[in-house]
């Protein structure tokens, strides 16, 4: 429990610092992911943000190792409020009261996951099946960079409006939640005996290969979106489909079995579907910017002397 609740706070802290230092640098963009890793590796701010986030991912392997995945997902996604709060003081970010709504409705409904666990009988999966793995996996990182690609050519149409970065969201956690059950697979060859054993055996893995592609992607696709989007809005939405892909399919990969208990087990699917039925429902667009008064007709304008 200690150690996810250290992980939220230091992705949330991440998130933040890496956003701010964003601001001060010029426009970045995928199509040329060697001049973002330049620009942002020369920040200092940059740097001590993505330090957090690396600690955050070290909490989360040793989370994945003494609670079930959807547990783990439940207690990272109520770091939410903490970056909510964390935006809105240090970035100036203001939510509307629909965004503020949904927020409040995807705590919920992660909530309701968090009361269907029985730690007397959630029991903590060591491995899956590789062939399985790549089957969820692969085709969650091609929808997720297909994502990312059509939201940017989108963007790039002139008179369009102002996105909210819900689309960035998504895409970044298709990649983060692959990156959550690499994770979650690296920690489970930590229990092999024999560091040079593990070792081995992890390299036979496909574990530490979907880490690199996503950690690539991830933060070349993640900076992107979050210079063009507010954090208080992409990071939710990036968060909440990170955790329930993690806990719907991790919890499948990974052969960690449902609730038998009939309100348990409605819980966990009530959930499910409230936190994905707001994801969908979330506005897409922010509001135009309203036009500057006009002067009263017959008004003389003023000129300076």
């Amino acid at each position: 429990m200690g150690a996810a609740l250290l992980a939220n706070v230091l992705y949330s802290a991440g998130f933040v610092l890496e956003k701010r230092a964003l601001g001060k640098l010029p426009q970045v963009t995928v199509r040329q992911p060697a001049r973002l890793l330049r620009l942002v590796l020369g920040s200092p701010l940059w740097i001590g943000g993505s330090l957090a986030l690396a600690a955050g991912f070290a909490a989360q392997l040793a989370v994945y190792r003494t609670l079930p995945i959807a547990a783990a997902q439940g207690i990272f996604v109520s770091g939410l409020v903490l970056l909510v709060l964390l935006s809105g003081r240090l970035l100036g970010e203001e939510t509307t009261g629909r965004e503020r709504y949904a927020i409040g409705a995807i705590l919920l409904a992660l909530l309701m996951v968090v009361l269907s666990l029985d730690e007397a009988t959630d029991t903590v999966s060591r491995g899956a099946p590789y062939g399985l793995v790549l089957t969820v996996c692969l085709p969650s990182l091609a929808l997720g960079v297909w994502l990312y690609t059509s939201a940017e050519r989108r963007a790039r149409h002139r008179h369009r409006l102002p996105t909210t970065g819900v689309d960035y969201g998504v895409a970044v956690g298709l990649l983060y939640g692959v990156s959550s059950l690499a994770i979650k697979g690296v920690s489970s060859h930590l229990t092999t005996s024999g560091f040079g054993e593990a070792l081995l055996a992890l390299l036979r893995s496909p574990y530490p290969y979907l880490l690199l592609f996503t950690g690539a992607f991830g933060l070349v696709m993640s900076q992107a979106a979050l210079q063009r989007s507010r954090a208080s809005l992409i990071v939710p939405v990036c968060t909440t489909v990170t955790c329930l892909f993690t806990a719907v399919l991790g919890t499948l990969a990974f052969g960690e079995a449902l609730p038998d208990d009939p309100l348990r087990l409605a819980l966990r699917v009530a959930g499910t579907a409230l936190a994905v039925t707001v994801l969908l429902s979330m506005p897409k667009h922010d509001a135009p910017p309203r036009p500057a008064p006009r002067p009263p007709v017959g008004a003389k304008e003023l000129t300076p002397p």
